[in-house]
């Protein structure tokens, strides 16, 4: 068994409290025609590092009939970081053009197999995964970027054409689990490709 959603796989419901203070549903972008749903943190270098490339490629699609949705789902137990206080902080100071989502019980995460941080999902209208890893090859480095695989999926998917590289290996910090060590990862969880 795979940890992590198949292309082809329905996106599983979600029901987080948003920095926002409100709760977000899946069923609340059902007007979207392709949704991206990310996994991500407060405090991971990868993370950090590619937040400006994420909020160039949100502000490109937005207007294009695309969703994005940011979540962590990193436990607070192992980085005080990433507790919601510190999300709530951060988007107060960032301003990202994106919802902020908080999965305390990782029931989320274990939904998706979200596996590293970031981690990225792109579903298409009837909400089926059509790709899924990496926004870009090189998230520390932005200035090293050479491949932007995430744009690439959405250009592709909204001129109608077939997605040519369906599926990347997410590159960034391990999801933290409550209660493992800082650098677990579940036994079934492995690279995608």
């Amino acid at each position: 068994m795979t940890f992590t959603l198949q292309i082809g796989d329905q996106a599983p419901n979600f029901k987080l409290k948003g920095t926002d203070g409100e709760i977000h549903a899946l069923k609340d972008y059902n007007k979207a025609k392709l949704l991206v749903v990310f996994f991500t943190c407060n405090h991971c270098p990868f993370v950090l590092n590619s937040n400006e490339l994420t909020q160039a490629t949100v502000e490109e699609f937005s207007d294009q009939g695309v969703s994005f949705v940011a979540i962590n789902s990193n436990s607070a137990n192992t980085n005080d970081a990433d507790s919601f206080e510190n999300m709530v902080k951060k988007m107060e100071d960032k301003q990202y053009p994106w919802p902020y989502l908080h999965d305390e019980s990782q029931e989320v995460a274990k939904a998706y197999g979200a596996l590293r941080t970031p981690h990225f999902y792109v579903f298409d209208e009837d909400r089926k995964l059509i790709y899924t890893g990496r926004a870009v090859d090189n998230p520390k480095d932005p200035d090293k970027v050479k491949e932007k695989n995430l744009e690439q999926a959405l250009l592709e998917k909204l001129s109608g054409k077939p997605i040519s590289v369906p599926l990347t290996n997410p590159i960034g910090c391990n999801v933290k689990w409550d209660g493992e060590d800082a650098s677990w990862m579940p036994p079934e969880a492995c690279d995608l490709v």
